[in-house]
């Protein structure tokens, strides 16, 4: 804890991450309760989750890479970011009047197109205050701030649940204040390094034959993995499928958020240490164990257990890929390269989420973890040979 202590963070990368925590406290006062909403008050079936799920994650698919692109080529990043946070922020505002599950849809829609705005110009900023022995750990302190705020968000939804008699209607239109609050901050704190658009930012283009053989190996093996990582939406249907309330649910979500945000910051400073694959590495081993669990077990006292080491999955690897990429981008270009990684990934994610909700409609929930378990071990092992071949 004192050699964290004195480990230098920029101030924008510190109001980024505020920017971060408010956003997601309330994307996370609604995250989990969003199946249960569709499930309970709009009757959607487990395979119309999914596909809401998957959609969502294939819009921003797509945007992540146009929008990343486009703020390499015009040499900012703020404009994009702020309208990115406002446009989810009101999306929830959506999901509160629906009466239908099409609505939801749209909401979504409307949450991950500001996803896509966002993400591949802010890891940029991020990047941009980054040098090269601070990697993994500014992605992950930044990724702390956005546990923090996943973990408070649950919370204030457990209080409010209870305080007005499970009116999830209310909840979402709550959430969109501190999204809001979010967006003020960013406004008035973050200011961009100079990168006004030039004539080498106008001669910026993506080419996926340009990026470096261990960021197209990278992008690979990630794509095998998010395979079978579906949505965490079928995380909090098994624990109601295990009899769960809706209340202990979402507790059990805050606990998951509590462990990556004091481990977020840790782990990627020891992934800067000990190299960033290994440390991702370990992450793919803890996913496959853990989804394997969520498959076996029969009881929901289990998931007090299974979901804080889920936490240390996300904790392993979220921040530390970033900071991997970020080893072989140059900066000018991280917006396009950035964006387009996400992008992969939520094509991917799309194809995951509808997959398990197939499995899970067809087969049984258990079939869902279980394939996502096969696929992360699977992604491990590919890395693992693959590293010899490509001299990683």
């Amino acid at each position: 804890m004192k050699n964290e202590k004195k480990e230098k963070v920029p101030k924008a990368v510190l109001a980024l991450g505020l920017v971060s925590f408010f956003n997601d406290v309330g994307s996370e006062m609604v995250y989990p309760i969003v199946p249960i909403f569709l499930s309970t008050v709009l009757k959607a079936s487990t395979a119309s989750i999914g596909f809401i799920e998957g959609m969502a994650e294939a819009t921003a698919s797509f945007t992540k890479f146009l929008f990343g692109s486009l703020s390499d080529k015009l040499g900012k990043r703020k404009p994009f970011v702020v309208f990115g946070y406002f446009l989810s922020s009101l999306s929830r505002g959506v999901i509160g009047g629906a009466f239908f599950w099409p609505m939801v849809l749209l909401a979504r829609f409307s949450d991950r197109l500001g996803k896509g705005l966002r993400t591949g110009a802010r890891d940029a900023l991020l990047l941009q205050n980054t040098n090269e022995k601070n990697k993994g750990y500014i992605f992950g302190f930044h990724r702390a701030f956005d546990s923090a705020g996943a973990m408070l968000g649950p919370i204030l939804s457990l209080f409010l649940i209870y305080f007005f008699a499970n009116n999830l209607r209310l909840i979402f239109y709550l959430a969109m204040i501190p999204g809001l609050i979010g967006v003020i901050l960013l406004l008035f704190l973050v200011k961009e390094k100079n990168n006004s658009k030039n004539e080498e930012t106008k001669k910026i283009n993506f080419s996926w034959r340009d990026l470096d053989n261990k960021i197209k190996f990278f992008i690979l093996i990630s794509v095998v993995f998010a395979l079978g990582n579906s949505s965490d939406a079928f995380l909090i249907l098994r624990a109601k499928n295990l009899g769960m309330t809706t209340q202990m649910t979402v507790l059990v979500y805050v606990l998951y958020n509590l462990i990556q945000t004091f481990l977020a910051t840790h782990l990627g400073k020891i992934s800067d240490k000990i190299g960033h694959l290994k440390m991702y590495s370990f992450g793919l081993l803890i996913f496959s164990l853990i989804y394997f669990l969520f498959g076996v077990v029969k009881k929901s006292i289990f998931l007090w257990l299974l979901f804080p080491i889920y936490g240390v999955y996300i904790a392993a690897t979220d921040g530390v890929s970033k900071a991997y990429l970020g080893e072989f981008i140059k900066k000018e270009k991280a917006g396009g390269v950035y964006g387009f990684y996400q992008m992969v990934l939520a094509l991917t994610t799309f194809f995951a989420s509808w997959w398990g909700g197939f499995l899970w409609q067809r087969f049984s929930p258990q079939m869902t973890f279980y394939f996502g378990s096969m696929m992360s071990l699977l992604a491990f092992l590919f890395l693992f040979f693959g590293k010899k071949i490509y001299k990683i």
